[in-house]
């Protein structure tokens, strides 16, 4: 299973990254490939993405999630993938974002771009977009305080559930 490790700063404080993150539906404005997310409720999300030229659709489920820190993943359906993105505040009010992402190419032609290259040029663009993204807005378009941890969900009572997007 390819594993891949990226990392990226950004100018802005650790809430402002974090939040923006949790609004999934918004992936596709900096995310390559990807058509669609639908938050279909606080732990599962379904994707569409272009994927070697082919449109793919999967499931996903959210099974760790911690406000400023930490969201992972793992798919439930489609081709196997999770990954791990990590939330770091630095000096000055940034942000270190780490992904650490692992999947199961379904064919020859994913395959392929994994041993070129593709996908690690795929990812680094995502996150420099994303970076792109949330510090030209300077705010999240939207905000999730809630914890995942495996199947229980705690809302944030204070704030409220907030938006997924």
């Amino acid at each position: 299973m390819p594993k891949l490790k990226k990392s990226i700063e950004v100018a802005v404080p650790v809430r402002v990254a974090y939040d923006q993150w949790t609004q999934f539906e918004e992936f596709p404005r900096f995310m390559e490939g990807v058509e669609s997310v639908k938050q279909l409720d606080d732990r599962r999300l379904r994707w569409r993405a272009n994927v070697a030229g082919k449109v793919e659709e999967w499931d996903a489920e959210i099974v760790e999630q911690t406000p400023d820190r930490v969201i992972s993943w793992r798919s439930t359906s489609g081709a196997r993938n999770e990954g791990i993105v990590l939330f770091t505040p630095l000096d000055s009010g940034k942000t270190k974002i780490e992904l650490d992402l692992h999947w199961e190419p379904k064919d020859v032609t994913e395959r392929v771009g994994d041993v070129l290259g593709a996908d690690d040029m795929r990812v680094q663009g995502d996150l420099q977009r994303f970076k792109d993204f949330v510090e030209k807005r300077g705010a999240p378009t939207g905000a999730w305080r809630g914890e995942i941890h495996g199947e229980r969900v705690e809302a944030d009572e204070e704030a409220g559930t907030g938006s997924r997007g």
